[in-house]
């Protein structure tokens, strides 16, 4: 069992960090490193300094909570602090995240900061990541980290995807970005209605495709905005078809 915990708090609000610091308090194995107003920090000291636990706001400025852990990959030690109504929070429930629901009490807190030292030997929490998955659907956008900033490419504005190793490289009409992702984790980011994996290496959107062109019997590629190509695999000109994408020129 951990005998000494790095904590760091990220709460835009400053009575609600002392109070956190206040219920943790009697406990000394508990050690609070780091106090962060904006998600932006939060995610830095999550990438610099990967504290032992979390007490992570959801809405923040700059990044929302969940934003956090997507950009930095964070999937464990992780307890959030919200104002969200019950309803709202019914998602956390299915997910088994913990949470605390402001105002909270100090009993209330305790049962987080135990549900805490049970999960602490765990660095992949499940479902943790199907909860940011889904939230990553629902704002429609992909956060990724180049030199120390934070970019956000809208899904409209990603003009394909392709798999290089262990990497997703994100082509837009402007430039291009390079992100730490599989192609299959970004698949299950994007919404399916919009993006289909045309091949093994590639995701296309269907809103920036322009034409189909035969290569060859077996060879196709799709011609997206700016005259960009994409490969297309026999699978993936049978997805597009079935999409009434069939236009091949």
């Amino acid at each position: 069992m951990k005998t000494q915990w790095q904590i760091c708090i990220a709460d835009d609000e400053y009575l609600a960090r002392e109070l956190l610091k206040e219920f943790l308090r009697p406990f000394p194995e508990f050690c609070v490193a780091w106090e962060c107003e904006t998600g932006q920090e939060a995610a830095d000291v999550i990438r610099n300094h990967n504290p032992d636990l979390v007490f992570l706001d959801i809405q923040m400025p700059e990044l929302t909570g969940l934003e956090v852990l997507e950009v930095t990959g964070r999937q464990h030690g992780v307890i959030f602090t919200t104002a969200y109504d019950q309803h709202a929070l019914k998602a956390f429930d299915l997910h088994a995240v913990d949470y605390l629901l402001k105002p909270f009490s100090r009993e209330r807190f305790e049962t987080a900061l135990n549900k805490a030292r049970q999960q602490a030997a765990a660095q992949d929490n499940p479902p943790l990541k199907q909860l940011v998955s889904q939230h990553q659907q629902q704002v429609q956008r992909i956060l990724l980290r180049e030199r120390g900033q934070t970019i956000a490419i809208p899904f409209e504005e990603l003009l394909y995807a392709e798999a290089q190793d262990d990497y997703v490289v994100l082509h837009t009409a402007a430039r291009s970005w390079m992100k730490t992702q599989t192609l299959s984790e970004l698949e299950q980011q994007l919404p399916s209605t919009q993006f289909i994996r045309v091949h093994r290496s590639y995701m296309l959107n269907l809103q920036a495709l322009e034409s189909l062109q035969k290569l060859s019997k077996d060879s196709h590629q799709a011609v997206v905005q700016g005259g960009k190509t994409v490969p297309v695999s026999r699978s993936g000109l049978d997805k597009l078809r079935a999409a009434g994408l069939d236009r091949i020129s």
